[in-house]
């Protein structure tokens, strides 16, 4: 028996000494897109079934039924979500970040409820040096991304500049301490948590709700309607950096890259509000 089992965990050995080697060696040069997962899902539900959850899941992960839920509590609880006729920072502040928590760590409980890694989706098996410096270099490809496309669009359809004076920008204007404050909710409530969000909801568009590429289209559809209060040409120019952020994180698996290029950008936009920028 003991001469049986030798071979079997002599090769048990081997494997497992192989798929670390694949798991340490993160290098860019993995050919192809590593999968999400390391092995094939073991699900009992049909084809539909799985469906019906993944839309579920987009649906409870697309911050609507959150933020709706929090706002009320803090409705319940006194805070305005406006001051003096302009969107208080106070309530963006508290709402945004309390939703990040919320929304994380609510993605987190069904990747582990399907017995999968929160960890591999969104770190990725790729080298974390190589990840940060390729997010740091896509920052001057967004912003040059989005001062193209307003340009365009103030030059060609100026129609579509519908919102004078942007509502979120005014709570950069109002000082250091309130500019380093929006700061903080655009780059963890923008950076972080738009980018792990996008990861979680395009895996379940790539699975079961239609590829990938469908993901990328709706999913970026839906960022740029969530910032049409901005006006419906920052509108535009915010759906293309979410499909550019899409398409980086498809090609990288890893959220890293772009969490570092949206809290970049974001982070530059900030500044250059609050030191009087057009």
């Amino acid at each position: 028996m003991i001469r049986i089992l030798q071979p079997v965990i002599f090769t048990r050995s081997a494997v497992y000494r192989r798929l670390k080697t694949v798991s340490d060696d993160a290098s860019p040069e993995i050919q192809g897109n590593p999968p999400l997962e390391l092995a094939p899902l073991q699900d009992q539900l049909t084809a539909w079934q799985q469906r019906v959850r993944a839309f579920l899941e987009v649906l409870l992960c697309s911050s609507l039924p959150t933020q709706f839920l929090i706002a009320g509590i803090l409705g319940a609880l006194g805070m305005a979500p406006q001051t003096g006729g302009q969107l208080s920072l106070t309530f963006v502040l508290v709402l945004s970040l309390t939703d990040t928590v919320a929304l994380i760590v609510l993605m987190i409980a069904l990747e582990r409820a399907h017995g999968e890694s929160p960890w591999l989706l969104w770190r990725g098996r790729r080298r974390l040096t190589g990840e940060l410096a390729l997010g740091v270099l896509l920052v001057p490809v967004a912003v040059l991304m989005v001062g193209v496309l307003i340009g365009s669009i103030r030059t060609f359809a100026p129609w579509l500049h519908n919102v004078p004076e942007n509502p979120l920008e005014t709570l950069a204007t109002g000082g250091p301490a309130g500019a380093a404050l929006f700061g903080v909710v655009a780059i963890v409530a923008g950076g972080l948590r738009e980018e792990l969000q996008r990861a979680f909801l395009l895996k379940r568009f790539e699975r079961h709700l239609g590829g990938a590429s469908f993901g990328v289209l709706v999913l970026s559809v839906a960022f740029g309607l969530g910032h049409a209060l901005q006006g419906w040409d920052a509108a535009i120019a915010t759906g293309a950096l979410g499909a550019f952020w899409a398409v980086v994180y498809l090609r990288r698996r890893s959220s890293v890259a772009p969490i570092v290029s949206h809290a970049g950008f974001n982070s530059i936009e900030v500044l250059r509000v609050a030191m009087g920028g057009g």
